[in-house]
């Protein structure tokens, strides 16, 4: 079988629904099969992951994420957050926009955040007169903030992987949490410039300030708050391994959402736990097809071959980040975050090397770009979350969330052609 047939024939598959790990996978087999190894290379790979300890910093993250998500944090969080910015003009689509960061950094998942918040946060923006579109617009494109801030899932699987590639420039997970804030926060003070001139003509959109209620939601939220700086102050006092600052942050969640609040009962946490890690085993399946696939485009030089048909047309880094831009924001429509790092960051990696490019900041400008692709069609996922939680078509969505997905564009534009944003930290 030629490759050009074998591929033919995956994508016919692919096109009748065969899950995405197994197209990879196919992919994979195939391309070895034909280059002459055995095929046990690629179940190799899988095999891999188990002995790869940064690892488990994935599945811990991700059960924190969840453990919160079922519990009143969300609540606590958005009180906490209309208490300290509910005075300013548009306060509470400010209060929406830190409330959705802070929620889905922690979560790893912008669709938890949808569930979560959406309940709390589309009707609360309704009753104070913002507009439907702005409203729906608002928490779906929101729900994708905080995927560059600490212990954001995917700037740890782009390290992970980004570490498998190697080079010259180590990558390390402590380095991208770094790297991630400034942009993160980039991002958040321009939706919420927008959200005060939106907000300035509505006069319920802004209450006065309350000393009495900060002080009754700090001490509401006194067990959440030290959250960022167990993970942050962990690992960069050296005291604790990212993967280390997982464990005792999913055990700190777990003793708090159980033992202490009594949010979660002890019969319905197997149920909680099972479905993070169903979300955990769907990340491991796409990571071991995908370092086989890599290893595969690496073996076959394909990376060098890609970085050599580039430097013909191409003699400039910012003409290639700018390249770059477009066809991430392609892949964010066609592919999940998770599927496009694993799948993309052995290709870019070497290529950006070739033209000075440091791998934090490719890392940065990859997760920005691939966020945008969450409320982008045809397959933005939280579109779909969306239209299914608050009953709208996805027509109506996509159009709510134009302006979001223009302001954060410019975001993206910034943080691509100004490094120091990324690098400044480091």
């Amino acid at each position: 079988m030629s490759l050009a047939l074998g591929l033919a024939i995956i994508l016919a598959l692919a096109a009748l629904g065969m899950p995405l790990f197994a197209v990879i996978a196919a992919v994979a087999l195939l391309g070895f099969h034909l280059a002459g190894y055995d095929l046990v290379v690629v179940a190799v790979e899988f095999y891999r992951l188990g002995d790869m300890p940064g690892l488990i910093a994935i599945p811990l993250f991700t059960l924190a994420g969840y453990l919160l998500g079922e519990s009143a944090a969300p609540k606590r969080l958005v009180r906490l957050s209309n208490a300290l910015l509910g005075w300013l003009p548009g306060g509470l689509a400010i209060v929406a926009i830190v409330a959705c960061a802070f929620f889905t950094a922690f979560t790893g998942a912008s669709g938890v955040t949808i569930v979560a918040l959406g309940a709390l946060l589309y009707p609360a923006l309704r009753q104070a007169g913002y507009s439907e579109r702005y409203s729906l617009g608002l928490v779906t494109s929101a729900g994708s903030l905080g995927l560059l801030f600490a212990p954001s899932l995917p700037l740890i699987v782009y390290g992970f992987v980004a570490g498998q590639v190697g080079g010259e420039t180590p990558v390390t997970i402590p380095d991208l949490f770094l790297a991630g804030l400034v942009p993160g926060l980039l991002m958040v003070a321009m939706l919420s410039a927008h959200a005060m001139w939106v907000g300035r003509g509505i006069p319920r959109a802004r209450h006065r300030f309350d000393a009495g209620e900060l002080a009754l939601s700090l001490r509401e939220c006194a067990w959440e708050l030290p959250l960022p700086l167990i993970v942050l102050g962990g690992i960069y006092s050296g005291e604790l391994a990212a993967s280390e600052a997982a464990a005792v942050t999913a055990l700190y969640v777990l003793v708090v959402t159980v033992l202490i609040k009594k949010e979660i009962r002890l019969r319905s946490l197997p149920g909680v736990m099972a479905e993070s890690m169903r979300m955990v085993g769907a990340i491991l399946l796409i990571l071991g097809a995908a370092l086989a696939l890599s290893n595969w485009l690496v073996d076959q030089e394909v990376p060098t071959t890609l970085f050599e048909a580039l430097r013909e047309h191409v003699d400039s880094p910012w003409v290639f980040l700018g390249l770059l831009n477009l066809f991430l924001l392609v892949v964010g429509m066609l592919l999940d975050i998770f599927s496009a790092i694993v799948i993309l960051t052995p290709l870019l990696l070497p290529v950006a090397a070739g033209f000075g490019i440091h791998p934090v900041h490719l890392g940065v400008v990859m997760l920005a770009n691939l966020q945008l692709g969450y409320f982008t069609p045809p397959v933005g996922m939280n579109l779909f979350i969306a239209a299914y939680r608050f009953n709208k078509p996805i027509g109506t969505l996509v159009r709510a969330c134009l302006p979001f997905f223009l302001i954060l564009g410019l975001a993206v534009a910034l943080l691509t052609w100004w490094p120091g944003l990324s690098l400044g930290l480091l």
